[in-house]
């Protein structure tokens, strides 16, 4: 009798077609399937990916070393238009950062638990994001390695930066982004690092583990703290989703240029951001969950909640685009109306419909269910967003500088091979940073996974009484 009562209890996955976390599952059993990528041996997909992206970052040094030594004559710039790649480059990448700090600091407050599997991807994907974007405004400059002229340090001439430019605002709001998410990133490690420290089975993965999880031991004045200083992080890293962009987009909205000048583009830049960090975060997501034995914790309900997420933003997006067109037209500035129609009629004008198919018509598969659930075609719509993102990037910034006020100095941009090695250098160095990620952190949470399926597994309880 009791063996035909245990045998017609309903499982979690009985309970819900979609679980966060899949199979008959416990604390021991999560700890060591969580574990596992970083205690085996990398493979040869591993070493393959690891020897191309190092490739890709020996480019992005060639490309780097060029500039300097050459300056940014180097690159395809030219008058009118001072600004293409480098800008390009530093505005796509900085705004993949901010899906990392929407997933996990804003949902923290929000106390969305399903985060718990893909936050520390999420987090991990905006460190190595912002620390490409940073470099590129740095190499622009012309002379980087005169870069704190933008930092108010104790100057003997009394010679501050100018506050009226963006530049040291964009500054500011970089460094503040990145030491905040790495504090946060590495805060939620300890737990982690402390469990990877008490499996370690060498001398050497003991120590490195010891000495960076800072003497975590578990107790309860630990976790008091951590849950603390946590939940204060996530308060501070919340406003920065909203300030970093916003500061990003005044480089371009306090600008005379026709295109740039208009109040839209702070909300249409964080929406743009979120848009394309939550593109990224699948593009990487769905490609390592099966080879890492993940599965089980990053089902199709994540899967399903991050395609929402971004047909919602996607949206937004959509209507950043309608109303910058529509705004051009009636405002009646004959400059304004000239610049959108050369963006869709003019040299780049396929660029921009690139950029609408796959910005605005590609997320839309996103309404039905079952594209949701495909894997493959969520990936591809995800790589879809990701280049759209950069070609929308482009399209904001050379159309307009090309075709200023004055017809006479209108000029041709083209690129050179400098600008696509700065270009592909920054993600083979990114993919770099990626794979020593998934070598030697665990790359979902340990302790937030388990508490999750703490709850869960109550949760199943009630509803069998």
């Amino acid at each position: 009798m009791a063996e035909g009562r245990a045998s017609e209890t309903p499982t979690r996955d009985a309970l819900e077609p979609h679980p966060l976390i899949e199979g008959a599952q416990s604390a021991e059993s999560l700890t060591g399937s969580l574990l596992r990528p970083i205690e085996r041996k990398a493979g040869r997909v591993w070493w393959a990916l690891f020897f191309l992206t190092l490739g890709g970052t020996g480019l992005f040094g060639l490309a780097i070393t060029v500039t300097l030594v050459r300056g940014i004559g180097a690159w395809g710039n030219n008058i009118p238009v001072g600004w293409a790649f480098g800008i390009i480059d530093f505005v796509w990448w900085i705004g993949f950062g901010h899906a990392g700090t929407l997933i996990s600091a804003i949902l923290v407050l929000f106390q969305q638990k399903w985060r718990a599997s893909v936050n520390r991807f999420a987090e991990a994907m905006t460190l190595f994001a912002v620390m490409q974007a940073g470099l590129f405004p740095l190499l622009h400059l012309g002379r980087p390695w005169l870069f704190y002229w933008l930092v108010p340090y104790p100057s003997t001439m009394k010679i501050w930066p100018q506050f009226k430019s963006a530049l040291p605002w964009d500054m500011v709001a970089i460094t503040t982004y990145f030491l905040v998410s790495l504090l946060f990133w590495y805060l939620g490690l300890l737990p982690d690092l402390a469990s990877a420290r008490d499996r370690a089975k060498t001398p050497r993965r003991q120590f490195w583990y010891g000495l960076f999880s800072l003497g975590w031991t578990g107790s309860a004045r630990h976790w008091h703290h951590w849950r603390t200083a946590y939940l204060l992080l996530a308060g501070l890293a919340t406003p920065l989703v909203l300030s970093v962009h916003t500061i990003v987009s005044f480089d371009f909205a306090i600008a005379q240029v026709p295109g740039w000048h208009s109040t839209i583009f702070p909300p249409y830049f964080v929406a743009g951001a979120i848009f394309s960090g939550l593109a990224l975060v699948l593009t990487l997501l769905l490609p390592v969950r099966e080879p890492l034995g993940l599965r089980h914790v990053i089902t199709n309900k994540h899967v399903d909640i991050l395609t929402k997420l971004l047909l919602a933003t996607g949206m937004m997006v959509a209507y950043g685009y309608l109303q910058e067109h529509f705004f051009a037209w009636y405002s009646g500035d004959e400059y304004e109306m000239a610049t959108y129609a050369f963006k869709r009629t003019g040299t780049w004008g396929w660029l921009f419909w690139v950029q609408m198919t796959t910005n605005v018509l590609v997320p839309q598969l996103f309404w039905f269910s079952k594209l949701r659930g495909n894997v493959v075609v969520v990936w591809f719509a995800a790589l879809a967003v990701d280049l759209g993102m950069w070609v929308e990037r482009f399209t904001i910034i050379v159309p307009s500088l090309a075709h200023d006020f004055l017809p006479k100095s209108w000029e041709h941009y083209s690129p050179t091979w400098v600008d696509f090695g700065l270009l592909f250098g920054s993600m083979g160095f990114f993919g770099f940073l990626f794979l020593l990620f998934l070598k030697f952190i665990p790359p979902v949470p340990i302790s937030e996974v388990k508490e999750l399926h703490h709850e869960l597994d109550q949760a199943l309880r009630e509803k069998e009484a």
